[in-house]
């Protein structure tokens, strides 16, 4: 946040007249060369023309967001709004914060426009004073011509929105990304609520370029999982070595990509049973195993969400492998329950009814496994709490506004990717395990497309039988 009319903050030097005329002068023109049309812009279109089809006569308003506070003064990195980035393409570095993109309708059905805040000239003290848009401070934005040129879309300045927005066409627009578009046009709530729903159901079923963006995403996680591997004796001579294994993937996602996906769980001994443990403060013991959730985000935004639990000195005891391979077994179901024409709740449906039998056969299911899988019972679920798939995409949890009849309860479809990760977790105060399984907790996750004829793992290149982790490991550990 900025203090001042010109951008600079309270504590910033002074601004003196004769600064200020001396750093208009002595510049050089100095344009982006060799600007290369992205190649998400035919993408970019096919996918316009569908929203321009949904809304006609409408006025249609995506913002980009802007950014959000951290602590005082510091901002958060900018990420754009998922929405706003889908229908323009614009990558991670490109992207400005409070850009929007509009459908402006016409006799052809619609405009596509974007406003953004451009390049600042070196006749404005914006350049050297704004420590929010200032080039000096956060890098070189684009100008209109070279935005225009990259991502084939008609481009504005965003200081002409405000006006713009005022002559009262119908408009459906993505509310409290933006306070000039929340103060311009008319609250709708349902009109928001519809919009935001459209915005996730159209991106259910991906296209060519969102499948290679994933299959980066995937590739460059695989990579961040080797990398946490190779500090692993590292992690276990720190006290807080669950921080040294998600420091090495936060390397990887920053050097190949733009980014977490999400926060990196890296979860050690009995902190594998908490789904979500994220404060990643525990050490990292011998013997124990290490259950990790990580992805990569690209800079189209696109993201991989991949788990392997994985034995920190390589080799799985005999009560790790039990409930290790029960769980792979689960997730084989899972696999061959994945297939066009198939609800996605078969999914979790095929890998429970593996869980259910393997908890059954260990004697800890007070009842059979087939009267623990009526929807109405469930007992199995007491180690087993959360869904085995979501779908995944731009958003890790992506299209998470689609209708339940259209997710939940819907039918799979060539191009939807999706999860496919179930979990066993025996927490270590379960008295219904023997005392040599608890505190063990272990979730297989990979990502999966579903193809004309079945399904495809985009992350099978990621070991995941226990016999190929520990050789894995094994070699990991050799060569670091």
């Amino acid at each position: 946040m900025n203090d001042e009319k010109d951008g600079s903050r309270k504590y910033d030097a002074a601004n003196p007249a004769a600064l200020a005329e001396f750093m208009k002068t002595g510049w050089s023109p100095t344009p982006l060369e060799g600007i290369v049309a992205s190649e998400a812009i035919p993408f970019c279109k096919a996918r316009i023309e569908k929203l321009s089809k949904a809304y006609p006569g409408k006025r249609v308003v995506l913002p980009a967001g802007g950014l959000k506070v951290r602590s005082s003064d510091t901002d958060y990195r900018f990420r754009a709004h998922s929405g706003f980035s889908y229908f323009t393409g614009i990558s991670a570095g490109d992207a400005v914060p409070d850009s929007v993109f509009i459908l402006e309708p016409n006799a052809n059905g619609h405009e596509a426009l974007l406003f953004i805040h451009p390049r600042s000239p070196r006749d404005s003290s914006e350049f050297y004073r704004d420590a929010k848009y200032g080039e000096f401070w956060v890098g070189r934005r684009m100008t209109l011509d070279e935005t225009e040129r990259k991502y084939g879309l008609a481009v504005r300045q965003i200081e002409d929105l405000d006006k713009f927005l005022k002559d009262g066409k119908p408009a459906v627009y993505v509310r409290g990304e933006n306070k000039v578009i929340d103060k311009a046009i008319p609250k709708d709530k349902g009109a928001s609520a519809e919009l935001l729903t459209y915005l996730s159901e159209i991106r259910l079923v991906k296209d060519s370029y969102e499948i290679a963006e994933m299959q980066k995403a995937v590739d460059a996680t695989n990579r961040g999982f080797a990398d946490m591997v190779r500090v692993f004796g590292a992690a276990t001579s720190t006290k807080r070595g669950e921080r040294v294994i998600e420091a090495a993937f936060f390397g990887r996602a920053r050097v190949e990509g733009n980014d977490l996906g999400y926060d990196t769980i890296a979860a050690s001994g009995a902190h594998a049973c908490i789904l979500h443990w994220i404060r990643n403060d525990g050490e990292v013991k011998n013997g124990d195993l290490i259950l990790i959730d990580a992805g990569v985000e690209v800079e189209s935004l696109y993201t991989a969400d991949i788990t392997r639990t994985l034995p920190v000195n390589g080799k799985f005891t005999e009560a790790q492998r039990r409930i290790y391979m029960l769980v792979y077994e689960a997730q084989k179901a899972g696999f061959a329950a994945v297939k066009p024409g198939a609800n996605f709740k078969d999914i979790t449906t095929a890998s429970h009814e593996v869980l259910a039998k393997g908890l059954a056969d260990l004697g800890v299911l007070p009842i059979s496994a087939e009267e623990s899988l009526k929807p109405d019972v469930g007992l199995h679920k007491r180690w087993t709490v959360h869904g085995v798939s979501h779908m995944l995409g731009i958003d890790v949890h992506d299209c998470n506004e689609a209708r339940v009849e259209h997710y939940r309860d819907g039918v799979l479809e060539p191009g939807m990717i999706l999860t496919v990760e179930p979990g066993l977790y025996i927490h270590p105060d379960d008295e219904l395990f023997p005392a040599e399984y608890r505190g063990i907790g272990v979730r297989i996750e990979d990502d999966v497309l579903v193809t004309e004829t079945g399904c495809r793992v985009l992350s099978n290149k990621l070991p995941s039988h226990p016999d190929e982790v520990e050789v894995w490991i094994s070699n990991l550990t050799k060569s670091s």
